[in-house]
């Protein structure tokens, strides 16, 4: 993913070389901060339900309101990183992260809840794309693929341990402390990022697209707050007709506005021209896919399992624990073969691996033993296809842009995985019909293993593997 113009700015890269072992082990305990929290919360909604009241629409919110500001800003942080320096980022957004996390901790109602996980989602949002941008910086070839298939095991196997903490202390000591775990984590990265001795940053002249990040909060959360709200006021009602309105009108006009921040000072939220590369495009609609359905697959069957079959939080917690074992036992040897062969074929393989996991879950019924042939395999081979996966396709997007632009290019395809959870987690609602059901998990199921198949079908139609073709700077 080097090129001619990375090449003539050696500042911005040859330091940290010799950081990178404590570059790769920050950047997994930041991302693993953001990855845990994200996820651990699913298997405390049931106990947030019932102490904070609000039902479906509660627990969507709880989930949804940190994805919509991580999703949405995200972008933004892409753009402060390369201005004010990736390591100054992270830091912030530790901070902020921890900060909200308290308040989380001691929240009195769902309302102050939901608001205190948005601002959780600013700090993972200054933290996620800077995590990632430094690896790019700091590694080159086969040992940058073996270093995102290390930090993409740890970084993903966080948001699906998630549950397996988090049912323990839910059931142990309450699902406030769940917000108090990440306090370990930042109080352990916060010192080792100080300890990182180079900066990178593009330079002086980044500006920041206020009027583009301002479009995509309105468009993402908008969207989001009709397909939630509707669940409890109606298609019909003028909060939800208004706010599908309102986002729909910012996401229409986000993109020209981008082109004419494009013209005027090069500097908009999302590098339109980054999507001339044809496996940043290509990778991204398979990202836009593919995590959609494993955000909805984690939310529904998580739930399930508790509000359905009865399992107390900690063994929901260890019944989602497969996936986790598969991430940790093959992304890294996954990341290294697919820098070798190219990630075309794993990125294909993936999602249709994973999409036999979800229609296996067809199978659950009334009868919790139906957990060890239906959710249990099926879970097995969701974590082979995602283990099987994401370094790859990780590595086909950002080995697709020049190394100055990885800051942005990092920011939006997280932003797409997340704001393609979101919208599913938005969307359960309608697939579960206001309730979690047995019939609910088979209509969520299928609606995954239909967006599986299209990131797999996509991924071996669109992607190129490098080795292959000696640029891939166009579509």
């Amino acid at each position: 993913m080097t090129s001619a113009a990375a090449a003539d700015r050696p500042a911005t890269t040859a330091p940290l070389h010799d950081d990178r072992r404590l570059v790769l082990l920050v950047a997994i305990l930041a991302s693993f901060v953001v990855g845990l929290d994200s996820s651990v919360v699913n298997v405390a909604l049931p106990a947030i339900r019932t102490e904070l009241g609000g039902g479906l629409v509660v627990q969507q919110w709880t989930v949804d309101a940190y994805l919509v500001t991580l999703g949405s800003l995200i972008l933004v942080a892409g753009s402060l990183s390369d201005l004010f320096g990736r390591v100054r980022i992270i830091t912030w957004g530790l901070v902020v992260f921890g900060i909200a996390s308290v308040i989380c901790a001691i929240a009195p109602s769902g309302e102050v809840l939901i608001v205190a996980r948005a601002f959780q989602g600013v700090g993972g949002a200054l933290v996620t794309p800077s995590a990632l941008a430094l690896i790019v910086a700091a590694f080159r070839g086969g040992a940058q693929a073996k270093a995102i298939g290390a930090w993409t095991a740890w970084s993903s196997a966080a948001m699906i341990l998630g549950p397996v903490v988090g049912g323990v202390v839910v059931d142990g000591i309450g699902w406030r402390w769940i917000f108090v775990l990440t306090a370990i984590p930042i109080a352990v990265t916060i010192p080792l990022v100080r300890r990182i001795t180079a900066e990178v940053r593009v330079g002086a002249h980044a500006r920041v697209d206020l009027v583009g990040a301002v479009l995509a909060v309105v468009g993402v959360g908008g969207v989001v707050l009709g397909l939630i709200e509707q669940e409890r006021l109606g298609w019909g009602s003028p909060v939800v007709v208004g706010a599908l309105v309102l986002g729909g009108a910012a996401l229409v006009a986000f993109v020209p506005w981008e082109l004419r921040v494009s013209r005027a000072s090069g500097s908009p939220l999302v590098p339109l021209g980054l999507f001339r590369a044809r496996n940043f495009t290509v990778g991204n609609l398979a990202t836009l896919s593919i995590y959609g359905a494993l955000g909805m697959v984690f939310f529904v069957v998580t739930l399930f399992l508790q509000e359905v079959w009865g399992f107390p939080a900690w063994v929901a917690g260890l019944a989602t624990l497969p996936p986790t074992l598969m991430l940790l036992a093959l992304s890294t040897t996954v990341g290294s073969l697919s820098g070798r062969f190219g990630p075309r074929w794993f990125m294909a393989a993936g999602p249709a691996i994973a999409a036999v996991g979800a229609l296996l879950m067809l199978l659950a019924d009334d009868d919790p033993a139906g957990y060890w042939w239906s959710v249990l395999p099926g879970l097995v081979l969701v974590g082979a296809g995602i283990a099987t996966m994401v370094t790859p396709l990780t590595s086909a997007v950002l080995g697709s842009v020049p190394q100055d632009e990885a800051g942005a290019g990092s920011a939006v395809n997280n932003a797409i995985a997340r704001i393609a959870g979101l919208v599913t987690v938005a969307l359960a609602g309608v697939f579960l019909g206001g309730e979690v059901s047995v019939d609910g998990l088979h209509r969520a199921m299928v609606v995954m293993a239909v967006l599986l198949l299209a990131g797999a079908v996509v991924s071996a139609v669109g992607i190129v593997d490098p080795d292959r073709r000696g640029s891939d700077s166009s579509a």
